[in-house]
């Protein structure tokens, strides 16, 4: 059963994880312009801002053809989402956990799945965000061992070790310019 403590839980964990791995990639000079990296970077974090606007019943953003030129810029488009999830998630009641979510790409997994999707719950989209992030930043772990990097100790029972500590962000980085290809 997911509670509204193990969520919040879930996403602080998540944040200081994608914070160490942020810290880790912005210092390795082999990963600054790495497209297999920045490509697994961009689709955790529009796949995060997917989400948030779902949730939010939001328009969402395009995000077809977006790119950026190396991590600085990608991390501060990316950064502000951990500026808004608590405020989403401290809003939320138990009640609305069993709410149904339409998630607007769903179309495009039926042939894959051979099947109509069931239909989730905002805690079970919830969760999956999550655990779609922590699948994304194991590969974002790997390619930056690939570069010569070592790569930080996310899991979350390492965080658990640590006495839970709070995210620790890099710099701030300069506003970001994505550019988009048609």
């Amino acid at each position: 059963m997911l509670t509204l403590p193990l969520i919040v839980e879930l996403y602080t964990h998540m944040e200081w994880a994608d914070a160490h791995v942020w810290r880790v990639a912005l210092a390795t000079p082999d990963a600054q312009g790495d497209t297999p990296l920045l490509d697994r970077l961009l689709h955790i974090h529009l796949t995060q801002r997917a989400f948030l606007q779902v949730w939010q019943a939001r328009p969402l953003e395009r995000s077809q053809g977006l790119r950026f030129s190396g991590l600085p810029e990608l991390w501060s488009w990316a950064a502000p989402f951990y500026r808004e999830i608590p405020g989403f998630l401290s809003g939320l009641s138990v009640e609305r956990l069993a709410d149904t979510v339409t998630l607007p790409w769903v179309k495009y997994f039926r042939d894959r799945l051979g099947q109509e999707p069931a239909v989730p719950t905002l805690g079970e989209t919830l969760f999956q965000l999550t655990s779609h992030t922590t699948y994304h930043r194991g590969q974002v772990n790997t390619r930056l061992r690939e570069l010569g990097a070592e790569p930080p100790l996310v899991d979350y029972i390492a965080w658990i070790w640590q006495s839970r500590p709070a995210a620790a962000w890099p710099a701030p980085a300069p506003p970001a310019s994505p550019t988009r290809t048609t």
